[in-house]
């Protein structure tokens, strides 16, 4: 069984690989719609880059989990096609950048090889499940969060479900109560429970970041293990249904349930039940006999030069597990960028003295794990080596920041800019804060807060401002107060005042300075609510001023010369394509993939393609007609009521009752066959309608 299912997920894999090539090689020759072909590309992980020409690649790394074997071969992926640097993301994943288009698909073979994938990885779909990087090894978890994590990753990935949804979609597996893994603004975020010796999950649902950050709902205080996936999965399908796909800001699941409320929202989950591929899932957790996997190795005869710097990277870096006599390590990033030869050297470590696993984490780091105490002198000797032994790991100085204007077309202002400053200015002026783990600094370069930074105790976000003289300078939002609380709570940071980005510096000393002299053991947050926001707007009003910035000012961190405000350079279709043909052929192209699923006896995969082929040939016809498509649920309503309910297009019953058919049934052979022949059927009718359409034009 395993080995079919092996060469199974070898032909899915190609054929995927080789989709990609082809829609290329059609794209390029004015084929493809350009909105059409960016969906496809970044469900693949290839996304545009600030830079014209060049795409971004994202590895997709579930829970941040990696071998040895598969460092290497991000390694030689990174050297062959790219610039040999690596960034870790705050979703645990691997980029790489300046990759030509054309050798995308050969990049990704390469990956596959040791089964890394890019599937998914960007676009409107399930992005990379996160997970406490502890998580198995946790002195405070209840159970292993790892399996489950894993299990979701592979149920969705590939999924017909959430292939094109309005927008992307965030899970995160926290290992505790602790929430490390920040479930509260997630749009599905999971904290492992027993109830009676039972495994569960708190659940909570719909948080985001964002210029609108949302808190979470909690959905369940304990939700049975076996649900997991049948639960994720039907809130997936509502998701896709009903969620809004016209307009972008308004399309994350955050604004979903926000407008129809939790129960109304619950109530569509509830009707999607019948259909579900599976009404339990059972998921295996064999546990791994950790000390079998350990190195026999002698403990290495090691001089450490300066014991007190030891010590205190043994204090901040290494992490005791929960079993007995193992450390994992924790590995501080500088925002995250590391080389492939450092990345190999690393990879020959964890292969012989742990147990040949690392993962990377949501602040931009690398855990090693399962070393054994007495192999820690030599371990922190071998990483001073790599540069890899900076103490302050998930600490204050350890800065979290997005790429910001170096590579992201979205990019206002350079993050990794300022955080390279701050970091300076913390190491050399406030060396305490190497040790302090309570208070966090993150930084982004938009809105878009992918380095989280409104959920920070000290947040920066970049902006511009404009002097009298519309003359245009880097500048930084001001955020405070943010902060995980732990269990599903958090809170988030408020915008307290716009500074030149270059006084940034500034303003971290004069919220570190009043916090050393007005606190006795306060935690910041409390230090915050007791002062008040409008405490730091006058604090930092000095700082804010534009009637004296000097030219330093106009120039952001980490360049040279004057700053201009650009969001970068898009993308260009060349041609001028027929959306609403391409609607069709790709209606046409989900009935070949549900035809496909149903070869392999994949009947609820089958009847889902299905469903997509009725949405994208009705699509086709609104829009042939300028109608509005905001959700599905949206299109079947506006099809009954230009084509059916006027007699323009005849069908045995209204487009509602053959679409939704898909919530009433079980997912059958028999329903998966009859829904497809409804589906070849409607497509006929609808073509011939569009080939009259345009001869009458």
């Amino acid at each position: 069984m395993q080995s079919f299912r092996s060469e199974f997920e070898n032909i899915r894999i190609q054929k995927d690989i080789i989709e990609l090539e082809k829609k290329i090689h059609l794209f390029k020759n004015g084929k493809v719609d350009e909105e059409r072909f960016r969906s496809l590309r970044l469900a693949r992980g290839v996304y545009g880059q600030r830079q014209a020409g060049v795409q971004m690649i994202r590895i997709k790394l579930p829970y941040g989990k990696v071998t040895s074997e598969q460092l290497l071969r991000i390694s030689d992926v990174s050297d062959e096609y790219s610039t040999g640097k690596l960034h870790i993301t705050t979703r645990q994943d691997i980029q790489i950048h300046y990759v030509s288009l054309d050798r995308t698909p050969q990049l990704w073979a390469e990956l596959e090889r040791d089964a890394i994938t890019l599937r998914e990885a960007c676009g409107n779909t399930v992005r990379n499940v996160t997970a406490s990087a502890l998580a198995g090894v946790d002195p405070k978890e209840p159970f292993d969060v790892t399996p489950y994590a894993h299990a979701v990753f592979q149920f969705f990935l590939r999924n017909p479900i959430c292939q094109e949804m309005g927008r992307k979609f965030k899970i995160s597996f926290s290992s505790s109560d602790e929430d490390t893994a920040l479930s509260y603004i997630h749009d599905l975020g999971f904290i492992p429970k027993e109830e009676d010796g039972k495994r569960g999950f708190k659940v909570m649902l719909a948080g985001g970041l964002g210029s609108q950050p949302r808190h979470a709902d909690l959905l369940y205080d304990f939700l049975p293990v076996d649900k997991l996936i049948p639960t994720t999965e039907a809130i997936l399908r509502v998701f896709d249904r009903h969620g809004e796909r016209s307009k972008r800001l308004k399309a994350r699941m955050k604004f979903l349930v926000k407008n129809l409320g939790l129960h109304g929202f619950m109530a569509l989950v509830e009707e999607e039940q019948k259909a579900l591929s599976q009404q339990s899932v059972t998921i295996e957790t064999v546990e791994k006999d950790i000390y079998s996997l350990l190195p026999k190795k002698e403990t290495p005869d090691t001089i450490i030069k300066d014991q007190k710097n030891y010590d205190h990277w043994k204090l901040t870096n290494a992490i005791r597990q929960k079993q007995k006599g193992l450390f994992a390590i924790g590995v501080k990033i500088l925002l995250g960028d590391f080389t492939t030869e450092k990345a190999r050297k690393l990879a020959a470590l964890i292969q012989e003295w742990g147990t040949n696993e690392l993962r990377f984490t949501i602040r931009q780091n690398i855990v090693i794990r399962n070393i054994k105490e007495s192999y820690l002198p030599y371990l922190y000797q071998e990483l001073s080596k790599l540069g890899f032994a900076d103490p302050g790991y998930n600490a204050t100085i350890d800065i979290t920041a997005c790429p910001g204007t170096d590579t992201c077309n979205l990019g206002i202002t350079s993050s990794t800019g300022i955080a390279e400053e701050l970091e300076r200015v913390l190491a050399s002026e406030y060396p305490d804060y190497i040790n302090n783990k309570n208070i966090i600094i993150k930084i982004s370069g938009c809105m878009n807060a992918c380095g989280q930074h409104n959920m920070a105790h000290i947040g920066f976000q970049g902006m511009s401002i404009r002097t009298k003289d519309k003359l245009v300078a880097p500048a930084l939002q001001v955020l405070l107060g943010g902060g995980s609380l732990g269990d599903g709570k958090g809170r988030f940071a408020d915008k307290v005042i716009k500074i030149p980005s270059k006084r940034g510096p500034e303003a971290l000393r004069y919220l570190l300075n009043d916090f050393e002299l007005n606190t006795n053991g306060q935690s910041f947050l409390d230090y915050y609510d007791a002062k008040g926001e409008k405490y730091f707007y006058e604090l930092l009003k000095p700082l804010a001023s534009i009637e004296n910035l000097s030219q330093e000012d106009f120039i952001d961190w980490g360049n040279g010369s004057q700053y201009v405000k650009a969001i970068g350079i898009g993308e260009c279709a060349g041609v001028v394509i027929d959306l609403v043909q391409t609607l069709f052929l790709e209606a046409e192209e989900k009935v070949s993939f549900a035809y496909d699923a149903i070869k392999e006896k994949r009947w609820s995969d089958a009847i889902y393609h299905t469903y997509s082929s009725f949405i994208n040939g009705s699509k086709a016809l609104l829009t042939s007609e300028d109608a509005k498509t905001n959700t599905q649920a949206g299109i079947v309503k506006q099809f009954d009521e230009l084509f059916i309910e006027t007699k323009k297009i005849n069908l045995s019953k209204s487009f509602n009752q053959i679409v939704f058919q898909i919530k009433e049934n079980e997912p059958t052979e028999a329903f998966a066959k009859s829904y497809i022949e409804e589906a070849i059927n409607f497509l006929k009718i609808i073509e011939n309608y569009r080939k009259n359409q345009l001869a009458n034009v």
